[in-house]
């Protein structure tokens, strides 16, 4: 059956689309939960483990906290109060740490380092996985056994000013709340400012138990400038002032003889070099945790503070206020926190710590028995009961208290283990489900690499057997022993699959599609294989060419990067291989030009200078940007610590490699950024009408004002910083003009379309869509960026005058290359492969609140701002009028093979290697970045072939 490419590819687009949904359905597992469907109760707590017939002693403890005050802090890191600048940035909160009643800590938070997971964490004592982070933008009510659920049971009256996302995860769980939103990061003041205005109020009253508070100001001023801004240490100076205000008015309220208030300093997540979150960098997940309390022993100096895990505070928090701990709870108990308590209190808290873990523990693992840390809870719980009975009958002796402090050790050996193992099994794959996904994988592969020559062809059809194949005594065999694999896993599965849970029909149409797509692979091979060797399509018509040194590049370079995915250090790195295989690029193309040049030298002996129909080729300068570039951003996981030119422009540090002033960063920057949005200009406005020329002036203009008003640039008129705005305005008459130029190219690409068949004029309006997108990149980049947008331009007008058009080079060798430099340049923007790198105050650019789809929206154009450039430029320059109608199909082709391959292998490698821990912080931001990245491009493809197809079947 022939069928057209458009058709063709819509079959692949539909397979890809169920292989992503499907694979990522297998891969974002489940979280650890407990069978139990109701929630911990105190009547569930387990007795006293007394060894003997006499009645327990004590079943429910006492809390130790009357009150409790929350104060977190987002995007605080740890040396931002134990590090040197500790004093200097919060100094009453760094003199409680050093001689205050305080306990410290290093609380490590588990990567994603994205909010919402983290305050799942701290709520239920689990571990979110990767698959928050989406459901972060829109977090749903959280139904998981949780510390606030149990509070509000137990009628706590519970007060929360701050991170909406509180508001969202518990609806109608507090007594009074101000919500803010979080995702406004343009704003750092208003949004504490709301936080702080209740304080006063509320603090004076005593209708409350627990009050929250969340400050975002930190985060926000992070993803504008950074952690090493000017703005950091005013703000948490703000911090320090409003957390001596509420230990003062606990202090003034303490009365004799009632429980002890506690006060809780704490970050959700830390904060990378670059300012952003969400990866596993030290300074991401390291973050402070003091515990301020009247019942602790009072400090005589600063000690280095011990790590725990962010989940710990969920067990010690519930315990301290006399609440059963949740029931999915990964966490340990704190100990120092009643280590001024009788070793009695102190060996029951860890019991029930320990008892909620074991139970856990029976729940997620089958052989929860042979577990060292089930093992080591048994044997001291045995040993807490022995101790106990000799409490009981009086015994007083010191033997006692030290059989005592070894049963405390026991506990603590034993909660260390059990959780874990807890942690490691963060969640169950469903491996049926990404065996099935990387089973359609391989089948779109061989499918796209089989039907490539003749989806290439100039009839633009694909030969699928179908018929054939679904007659043929195989295709049944094969239906009946997939169905019965089916059936033999959803019998045999210990645990649920989603596959098993589908109904019949789907599950058959599935196996049935599967068995087919398999016969007519092995068709289609066959049929090729028995062709004659002097009939094979590629050497008809004496059109076939032996491979250069450039073919042998782009295909070695193209295999050898998706093999280095299958290792997770050149996955953290994997700018290095792009730069590397950039480079290598490079080098052969001046190559070609070199022998291009003195072949026509030789040829053309005497002629001085270029002929007049024939431009001079330029030496290699499209080899000097990507040298240029890689000082200015730096991206990757292993050297991102280490200082680089774009962080010295923006924060102002006093680099000694640069003899430059402070005063003069943002001198140089404006210069740099001047010169880009010129140079921009004059490469873009080349293709445009004189109406998009204007718009693009003024709308380049309008980038400088912009920059100029958030303070990262300088205008000449302007002598001072201090009249800093959000620059809404500013950004709204670019948006204006970039509508503008889209307007115009959009009208000139439908009249080449419907009225008229002008090729000059459908090249014309590309160009002006592809400069309405340079434009809103420009105005998306930070000022630092701008020079890496114009050398992007600059190599495409090189590659596309001197290189491509003049050595020949044709739809296959110009995509690839394509492809190589929009996968090199999203790593020179400063991207990398984690999702801390994300620069997410892009998205309100123009905006005054936020906006859930126009920030989604330019989140993710800024961060693919290098792929899409440079596919857009694929798609302008292959459809200049000078190119065939062909050719544009040819290059989609092969640039959704090219994204397909890398795909292709990296849900083989997590396969693989799903069993692995380490594959969350690495490969979950990788999968996700291939598996959309393809579908957009197939999708891009799809839309593009279907159209030239069409337009070019209308023509006589």
């Amino acid at each position: 059956m022939r069928v057209r490419s458009s058709v063709f590819a819509s079959f692949c687009l539909i397979l890809e689309v169920l292989r992503v949904v499907l694979f990522l359905r297998g891969f974002f597992p489940l979280p650890i939960k407990s069978s139990c469907s109701s929630k911990s109760k105190l009547s569930d707590l387990p007795a006293e483990p007394f060894t003997g017939s006499s009645p327990n002693l004590s079943k429910v403890p006492d809390p130790l906290f009357m009150r409790v005050v929350i104060v977190l802090i987002d995007a605080l890191r740890e040396d931002f109060v134990f590090g040197p600048n500790g004093r200097k940035y919060m100094p009453y909160t760094r003199h409680l740490v050093e001689r205050g009643s305080t306990h410290s800590f290093v609380a490590k938070a588990k990567p994603p380092t994205v909010t919402m997971p983290r305050i799942k964490a701290l709520t239920t004592g689990s571990i979110p996985g990767f698959i928050d982070v989406v459901m972060n933008l829109n977090s749903p009510a959280l139904l998981e056994d949780n510390l606030i659920w149990q509070a509000k049971t137990a009628g706590k009256r519970m007060v929360f000013y701050g991170d909406d996302t509180w508001v969202k995860l518990f609806p109608k769980h507090f007594m009074e709340y101000d919500g803010t939103t979080s995702f406004f990061v343009s704003d750092y003041t208003e949004v504490d400012n709301n936080v702080t205005r209740h304080l006063d109020s509320t603090l004076k009253r005593d209708d409350w138990d627990i009050l929250i508070l969340h400050y975002l100001g930190l985060d926000h001023i992070g993803h504008i400038s950074g952690p090493h801004s000017s703005l950091i240490q005013p703000k948490l100076m703000e911090m320090d002032d409003i957390l001596k205000k509420i230990h003062g008015s606990l202090i003034l309220k303490e009365t004799e003889g009632a429980l002890p208030y506690l006060l809780v300093l704490c970050g959700d997540h830390g904060m990378s070099e670059t300012g952003s979150h969400g990866g596993s960098s030290a300074h991401e997940v390291n973050t402070p945790l003091v515990l301020i309390s009247p019942a602790f022993k009072r400090k005589v100096g600063m000690e280095k503070p011990p790590t725990v895990e962010q989940v710990d505070l969920t067990p010690t928090l519930a315990l301290g206020l006399g609440l059963p701990i949740s029931q999915n709870s990964v966490g340990r108990f704190i100990q120092p926190v009643v280590e001024e308590a009788s070793l009695r209190d102190q060996l029951r808290f860890l019991h029930l710590n320990g008892h909620q873990l074991s139970c856990l523990l029976k729940h997620s693992m089958p052989a929860y028995e042979k577990e060292e840390g089930y093992e080591q809870f048994r044997v001291a719980e045995k040993s807490h009961g022995n101790w106990l009975k000799l409490v009981v009958e009086g015994n007083t002796s010191e033997m006692l208290n030290n059989i005592g402090k070894k049963v405390l050790k026991q506990y603590l050996e034993a909660l260390r283990v059990m959780s874990a193992a807890l942690s490691k099994q963060m969640g169950k794959y469903d491996m049926y489900s990404m065996v099935v996904g990387m089973v359609l994988v391989f089948q779109l592969l061989l499918l796209l690499l089989l039907a490539m020559p003749e989806a290439l062809s100039g009839a633009s059809e694909v030969d699928l057997p179908v018929s054939s194949a679904l007659l043929s005594l195989p295709f049944y065999l094969l239906c009946l022993l997939l169905f019965s694999v089916h059936m033999l896993l959803c019998t045999s599965a210990e645990s649920a699959c989603y596959f098993c849970s589908l109904s019949w029909g789907l599950v058959f149409g599935a196996v049935a599609l599967s068995s087919a797509l398999l016969c007519i692979l092995v068709s289609m091979a066959a049929r090729k294989g028995a062709k004659p060797p002097g009939k094979s399509p590629s050497r008809a018509g004496g059109g076939g060419r032996s491979l250069s040194e450039l073919d042998v590049l782009l295909l070695a370079g193209t295999a050898g990067h998706t093999l280095s995915l299958s290792a997770s250090s050149f996955v953290e790195e994997e700018h290095q291989v792009w730069y590397f295989l950039l480079n290598t690029l490079c080098l052969v193309v001046f190559q070609d030009v070199c022998r291009k040049y003195f072949r026509e030298r030789s040829a053309n002996i005497g002629v001085v200078g270029c002929s007049e129909d024939e431009d001079c080729l330029p030496p290699s300068k499209d080899c000097l940007p990507p040298f240029a570039k890689r000082s200015l951003n730096q991206t990757g996981v292993q050297w991102v610590h280490l200082p680089y030119l774009g962080h010295w422009l923006n924060s102002g540090l006093n680099v000694h490699v640069f003899c430059i002033y402070n005063s003069e960063h943002r001198t140089v920057l404006s210069l740099l950024a001047a010169m880009s949005l010129a140079l921009i200009y004059f490469l873009v406005q080349r293709r445009c009408s004189w109406v998009s020329k204007i718009a693009l002036a003024l709308g380049l203009l309008g980038v400088y004002s912009y920059r100029a008003a958030v303070g990262n640039v300088v205008l000449p008129w302007q002598h001072s910083s201090g009249n800093m705005s959000k620059g809404t305005m500013k950004a709204r008459f670019v948006y204006v003009f970039i509508l503008g130029i889209f307007f115009t190219g959009s009208k000139d690409l439908l009249r080449s379309q419907v009225i008229t068949a002008d090729s000059r004029l459908k090249s014309r309006g590309l160009w002006e869509i592809y400069s309405g997108v340079v434009l809103l990149v420009a105005l998306l980049f930070r000022a630092h960026n701008l020079p890496v947008l114009c050398c992007c331009l600059l190599v495409q007008s090189l590659m596309a005058q001197f290189i491509w058009k003049k050595l020949h080079y044709d739809a296959a060798q110009t995509t690839i290359m394509h492809y190589w430099f929009g996968q090199a340049f999203f790593y020179f923007q400063g991207n990398s492969n984690s999702i801390a790198t994300m620069d997410i105050s892009v998205g309100f650019v123009g905006l005054e609140s936020y906006v859930e789809a126009p920030a989604v929206f330019l989140t993710a154009l800024s961060t693919y701002a290098g792929p899409l450039l440079w596919a857009s430029h694929l798609v302008c320059y292959l459809s200049s009028e000078n190119r065939s109608v062909m050719a544009v199909g040819h290059g989609c082709y092969c640039l959704a093979l090219l994204r397909s391959v890398p795909a292709a292998a990296y849900v083989v490698l997590v396969t693989a290697l799903c069993y692995h821990l380490f594959i969350w912080s690495v490969f979950s931001p990788k999968l996700l970045y291939e598996s959309m990245h393809t579908l957009l491009t197939a999708a891009i493809c799809l839309f593009f072939t279907t159209m030239e197809q069409s337009r070019s079947s209308s023509r006589p």
